[in-house]
């Protein structure tokens, strides 16, 4: 599979950037995460040139991050937080579903706008918002008024967190504001749960209904993904890959970054072949993902199905 850009194209991503701590039966572990900051790595290891913009603290954690961000080559725009870094943590200790908590620095997370955030979004081919507090009406207000040119590179992932989500309709009006807005927006089943209480198909309708033209990658775990586009549907079943599934925890973020590399070496497809083909590789890209513990992206090979 060949992915990496004949010539990268700038690409900036706003978000989260955390530490993921991971609790099961056998113990502790700890991965630098954040599904922005997962994009964004994920498009520089498929070649692209890549600036995150997310808050950090000024403590051991953000010290992480950086060199993390740095050793995959991701350029880094910092906000600053008076609560330290952001944490999530995934509790299965009981062998159940998992528990998700999150520290106040990550309920309270917020973007600077000054003149080196609004330089990196200015400066970017493409623009990737994912996981931001839709639910702050000061921070949507200023995230809009920072963007020029939505519709021609914009991209948005709501990703809603329950423990993180202060007003659930504010989010949810604010999100289908900025999905109206977008050349791609990416939703998913559980976020259709959240923040409707419904189908992931009638979150596609509700976005279409409310004004979004662009095209919806609608993500259902192991029911695959379907990209909406015009008149048109493209669906797309899991890739059976050699070896078992370990962590689902970066699929998503995996399955966008691949849809969004594609983009930006291609452009967005204009028929149901070509987008077919992107969401085949966007899958297949993912399969490769989960077969790997945290959610640092994997892009398999016919040599090496199971990369490093």
């Amino acid at each position: 599979m060949t992915v990496a850009s004949p010539s990268p194209r700038r690409v900036t991503v706003v978000g989260d950037a955390l530490i993921d701590e991971l609790r099961d039966p056998h113990g502790s572990r700890e991965f630098v995460g954040g599904a922005a900051l997962n994009v964004a790595v994920g498009l520089a290891l498929l070649g692209e040139d890549v600036t995150l913009i997310a808050m950090l603290g000024a403590d051991e954690p953000a010290e992480r991050i950086r060199a993390y961000l740095h050793d995959y080559g991701v350029h880094l725009v910092e906000s600053p937080s008076e609560h330290g870094t952001s944490r999530a943590v995934s509790d299965r200790s009981d062998g159940g579903e998992p528990r998700y908590e999150f520290n106040e620095a990550a309920r309270r997370r917020r973007i600077r706008f000054d003149d080196a955030t609004r330089t990196a979004l200015d400066d970017a081919d493409l623009v990737v918002v994912s996981c931001y507090p839709f639910d702050d009406g000061e921070q949507y207000a200023a995230l809009v008024g920072a963007i020029e040119r939505a519709g021609e590179r914009l991209v948005v992932d709501g990703n809603p967190r329950s423990g993180m989500l202060a007003d659930r309709v504010a989010f949810l009006a604010n999100f289908e504001d900025f999905a109206a807005r977008s050349l791609l927006v990416k939703v998913g089943d559980e976020d259709a749960a959240l923040l409707l209480g419904d189908t992931l198909d009638a979150f596609v309708e509700r976005l279409r209904a409310g004004g979004a033209r662009g095209a919806i990658l609608a993500t259902a775990g192991s029911d695959g993904a379907t990209v909406h586009a015009g008149d048109a549907s493209v669906h797309e079943n899991i890739v059976a890959l050699p070896g078992p599934v370990v962590d689902t925890m970066g699929a998503g973020d995996a399955t966008l970054s691949a849809v969004v590399h594609h983009i930006a070496v291609h452009g967005v497809p204009q028929s149901t072949d070509a987008w077919a083909q992107t969401l085949r590789e966007a899958m297949t890209i993912a399969a490769a993902t989960v077969r790997h513990e945290g959610a640092l992206l994997r892009v398999p090979t016919q040599t090496n199905p199971y990369p490093s």
